[in-house]
């Protein structure tokens, strides 16, 4: 039979110094911390969900049998319409190719300047150790706000278009690239700076020979992974006037009834140029982590 108590058994307590009577109270601990955890976690989605009911415009739970109307509906109309999606498809393709575009330039740019956070951030390769606190405070606020938020404020000042989009997803992705970068170059091996240092070697020398070589396949398989992540983020954006295939996208869902066909062709292409990114990018990904 399997023993599901959470608590110490009865009797007398436990002698932690033999081995076995130390792993069983170990496990009864981490099993009684556990369920306190699930206890509190089905609590919070509870709460959350009957607030959430509450301020509902309509009855959550009676209006779900209707979840599936709309892509029905949307589906129903470019089916009539398929003779439309080739020629939809071959019209769309530029606007995937500037969203490509944007998601590519600002991985760019936010890899870079994540690089440049990341250096400043670890505290054995900092040049200027003190100042490793505020560099960690930086990505923290860069990665805290989110895209949708930035580009609104730079549409605000700049207008529409695909400049407010790169610039603002390289700024969430500097933060998010400088905090995965840092964690990497701190498992990096000291042994190739000392040396490089004996010789005299400037800082940055002895980061671009002894620690950019060790880092630079995950360096670059995450900001691979972060290509993906910002390719969705700039159709996002584009609901919001950021240029890009998700400003078609949303144009075409204002008009409703009758440009269904055009969804249907959007979200097409977006689905196979995010899975072909997907297929491509993982297979670089395990490239570079088997040649390091």
């Amino acid at each position: 039979m399997v023993d599901i108590t959470f608590g110490p058994p009865p009797g007398p307590r436990p002698d932690l110094n033999n081995p076995t009577e130390a792993y069983i109270h170990q496990t009864r601990r981490k099993r009684l911390y556990g369920f306190i955890l699930l206890l509190f976690f089905v609590a919070l989605m509870a709460s959350g969900f009957h607030t959430a009911q509450d301020r509902n415009a309509g009855d959550f739970l009676s209006g779900l049998h209707q979840l599936g109307d709309f892509p029905a509906e949307v589906l129903s109309e470019a089916w009539t319409n398929r003779a439309n999606l080739p020629a939809l498809l071959l019209h769309y393709l530029p606007s995937l190719l500037e969203t490509l575009n944007i998601a590519g330039a600002a991985t760019l740019l936010g890899g870079l300047l994540g690089g440049f956070l990341a250096l400043g951030s670890t505290r054995h390769l900092a040049r200027f150790p003190t100042l490793t606190p505020l560099f960690r405070r930086i990505a923290d606020i860069m990665r805290a706000i989110p895209e949708i938020v930035i580009a609104l404020m730079l549409i605000f000042i700049l207008g529409g278009g695909p400049i407010p989009a790169v610039l603002a997803i390289a700024f969430h992705t500097a933060g998010a690239l400088g905090k995965l970068f840092s964690e990497s170059a701190e498992n990096a091996d000291l042994k190739p700076l000392e040396g490089l240092a004996s010789t005299g070697a400037s800082w940055g020398q002895q980061i671009w020979l002894g620690i950019i070589p060790q880092v630079a396949p995950n360096w670059l398989g995450y900001a691979l992974l972060r290509f993906e992540i910002n390719v969705r983020a700039s159709a996002i954006l584009g609901f919001v006037g950021s240029g890009g295939i998700g400003y078609d996208l949303k144009l075409a869902m204002q008009w409703g009834g009758g440009k269904y066909d055009q969804v249907v062709a959007i979200f097409a292409l977006l689905f196979f140029a995010i899975m072909a990114i997907d297929q491509l990018s993982s297979m670089a990904r395990n490239r570079l982590v088997k040649v390091h």
